[in-house]
């Protein structure tokens, strides 16, 4: 599902973001990315969304090799792709309903498709009859179920967290996690970039580290007691 075979990012200017990485995620498996602030994690998400191309190396995403990408089929790429966010990037002056809605919208999805795919949705993330509630109307977690819901509505392939509980107590962010469980479960592959590595402990998934823009090998992992 997901392949990088020796990616480097330099930015303008000469940041080094990342290094020389490569791995390999299987369709159908959830995984935990985590590095020190900096490492190079937002970077290695852009890379797999096309907001950003890499500087040497390649990133496969299913058959797609995305540095390769024309403007016209990056499109076509994400809409394999649900992405959260740390901050929900919800539209505030738009329901709950409305926010769900836009990637169908943009797709050209019927009205009655629409209507079936979010409210299914909002039931699977726990907030089913607040569909003309205002974001502003709800709780940090329950606005990062939105942003959930917006992400899975078009049913994706592969679901992209960045940081999605960031801004949750220790209770809300294990029933997130529950979540991207049974989103998994279902088939769809998982990547959650976290720092907290007291919430990965407790997962048990596999776990991708980055360290200064590299990707952190088992010898090296045992030797810094992680």
């Amino acid at each position: 599902m997901i392949r990088f075979e020796q990616v480097s990012k330099v930015y303008p200017g000469g940041q080094k973001a990342l290094t020389d990485i490569s791995f390999h995620l299987k369709k159908g498996e959830m995984a935990f990315l985590t590095g020190h602030s900096g490492a190079g994690k937002s970077t290695l998400l852009k890379l797999m969304t096309v907001i950003e191309r890499p500087s040497a190396g390649k990133v496969w995403i299913d058959q797609y090799n995305a540095g390769e990408l024309s403007r016209a089929q990056v499109p076509l790429l994400r809409r394999h792709i649900g992405m959260i966010f740390q901050n929900y990037h919800l539209l505030m002056n738009k329901s709950v309903f409305d926010n769900v809605a836009l990637p169908l919208v943009i797709e050209g999805f019927s009205l009655g498709e629409i209507r079936k795919r979010v409210h299914a949705a909002l039931d699977m993330v726990g907030l089913y009859g607040k569909e003309k509630h205002a974001p502003v109307m709800l709780s940090g977690g329950e606005q990062q179920r939105v942003g959930i819901a917006r992400a899975i509505v078009n049913k994706p392939a592969l679901l992209l967290a960045d940081e999605p509980t960031g801004n949750l107590d220790p209770k809300l962010s294990m029933d997130i996690l529950r979540l991207f469980e049974t989103f998994n479960d279902a088939g769809t592959t998982v990547l959650i970039a976290t720092h907290d590595l007291g919430l990965i402990a407790r997962m048990k998934y596999r776990t991708l580290t980055l360290k200064q823009g590299r990707m952190l090998g088992a010898d090296e992992l045992a030797s810094a007691g992680l």
